[in-house]
Formats: C-alpha cells, structure tokens, sequence
C-alpha cells in the first residue's frame, strides 16, 4: 500500500495574481528554487519569473515579456532560459533584458503558447498548449543551442507537460505528458536527427478524477513524481510517486485546501534531507470554492526519503 504524506503550505504569494498558475520550481541550490507564474489572472497577457529562498522566506519577482511556460537556469549568473509565449529566449534578471533565440515555435497553428520544458546538456526540449485545452495541435520541440536549431518532434498535442530527458544504457529517453491523455508515455530520442520513436505507456491514469500535471523523476530515476491537477471540489490536491517499471503507485502527498496541484520539485535543504515542493494554482476556480481551497495557489513543501536530489541541468552559453 502507497504511503501517504500531508505537506504543509511553505509560501503563500503575497498577490491574487501570483497565485493563479504557479508552475515549473527549479533548483538554484540548497534551499532556495525559482518557479513560474505563468498567468498573472484570468485576462493577463504576461507573467513572471520568481526566485525563492526558503532561509529568508523572501520571494523576488521579475515581470515577463509574454506568459511563460517554463523557466531553466543557465551558465550565465542570472539568465534563464525561458519558454515565454511562442518564443524561446534567454532573460537576464539582472538588467530584465530578453534575447530571442527563435520565435518559429507553433507557426503552423493559432491559439497556443509554449508550456512545460527541460534541459539535456546544451539542448531544450519543451511542449506548447493549446489555449483552449481542447484541439490537438500543440506541439513537441527540441532547440539545439549547438546550431541554434528548432526542430519539431511531434505534433498532435493538447497541452504538454511533465517531461525528462533520461540516458537508457547508452541511448536517450524522453519520458513525456500530454495532460489531456492522462498517460505517461516513453519516448526514444535522436538528438541529432531530431526524431522521436512511437510512444509506449509507462502508466495509464485514466481512471483519476484529477489531470497529470508536472514531474520530476526520483534521483535513481527508477520513478517519477508527477502532479495532479484537480478542477473539481477537493479538500486537499495530491502529487503521486509511480514505478517507471510497471506503472505502481508508491507515495502520495496531499496538499491541504488546495486541490490544484501543478508541478513538483525535489530540492536539498541547507540542513541536509530532501524536501518535495508543490506549486498549487488558482486558475478558474469559482468563487464559491475558494473558502474552502484557501491555500489554492500557495507552494507546499514536505519531508521525503530521498538522501540526494536529481542534478539540475544548467544550460550552457559560454
């Protein structure tokens, strides 16, 4: 039987509008993360890029060109790259500067923005969604910084999420969501021809209520933590631990009065021992049910067994 853990809410944004869709935490180093708000309300046209530290509880925030899908760190002190409606660039937190590195992503179709993305050595492979999580023409991309070249993998997506990018004896693994399937599947990866192979289920969660959202894998990855998001009336969210083997489910942590969970993080504390984050999002709850969801929008935090977390990926520019 899965073990169940209850997180406790770890920061609260201090604004309605931080607090609608808080995405993608990334490690910047023992106890301190940045995330996404992807949305700054229901009828926003930007976002931001945040940075946190748990020691201090003070969180900084940095106005966005666009909304963001995801946010990564780079070789560059204070640069990340960031997947900001349909272009992919490079934001400069020092001076709020923002260097496109291309903006051909979705130009076949209307009514997308990037979303989810990861880092394999110097390449960026990363997902849009349709804005209507509705029609499947969200796409599947891999940027290569070695010739500054976006390549489209897949297409056929309604909004792609959780993903990772994961070295199988020799060859690579795209470990991958597309929300709407409510499936992990598992990809082959060719960087260098840019092609993927057909997709084979790692697990089938069709038969939750809630959505898969964000994952990250376990530092051994031999499993995968994933979020779920769930639109309906919930006393608390939960983020899931599964076997990348057969699918079983291992750990669950819930997230008291926020049912919309959205991403989840490993992270190694100052202190020493490994704590889960999970950002929660407000986005299109009613009114009516948001007594009981106060914390909807807020990042938990919560004990885990890991000893280590996976390496952060740091892209590299110079």
């Amino acid at each position: 039987m899965a073990r169940i853990s209850v997180a406790s809410l770890l920061f609260l944004p201090e604004t309605e509008e931080q607090r609608f869709l808080p995405e993608g935490p990334t490690s910047l180093g023992q106890g301190k993360f940045s995330w996404v708000a992807i949305q700054h309300g229901a009828n926003a046209s930007f976002g931001s890029l945040n940075i946190y530290d748990i020691a201090s509880g003070e969180n900084q925030s940095f106005e966005l060109p666009g909304r963001p899908g995801f946010a990564k760190p780079t070789s560059r002190p204070g640069v990340f790259v960031v997947g900001c409606e349909r272009q992919l660039g490079l934001f400069n937190t020092n001076d709020a500067s923002w260097e496109v590195l291309t903006d051909e992503v979705d130009a076949d179709v209307d009514g997308t923005i990037i979303n989810d993305g990861t880092l394999y050595g110097d390449n960026i492979v990363f997902g849009t969604k349709d804005l209507e999580f509705a029609t499947p023409k969200a796409g599947l991309y891999l940027f290569r910084m070695s010739d500054r070249k976006l390549l489209k993998l897949a297409g056929g997506q309604v909004c792609s999420n959780g993903k990772d990018v994961v070295d199988n004896g020799g060859e690579l693994d795209l470990i991958d969501i597309d929300s709407p399937t409510k499936k992990v599947v598992r990809y082959g990866i060719d960087i260098e021809a840019g092609r993927l192979t057909s997709p084979t289920t790692i697990a089938d969660l069709g038969d939750l209520e809630a959505v898969p959202d964000g994952m990250v894998l376990s530092p051994d990855e031999q499993s995968m933590i994933v979020s779920f998001y769930n639109p309906n009336p919930a006393q608390h969210g939960e983020t899931r631990q599964y076997s990348l083997h057969d699918g079983s489910l291992e750990e669950v942590w819930q997230t008291p009065a926020s049912p919309q969970n959205t991403c989840p993080l490993l992270l190694e504390m100052p202190g020493g021992g490994v704590k889960l984050i999970i950002t929660t999002a407000v986005e299109h709850m009613p009114s009516e049910r948001r007594q009981e969801s106060k914390f909807a929008g807020g990042i938990f935090s919560s004990d885990t067994n890991f000893s280590t977390s996976p390496a952060t990926p740091v892209l590299p520019l110079d």
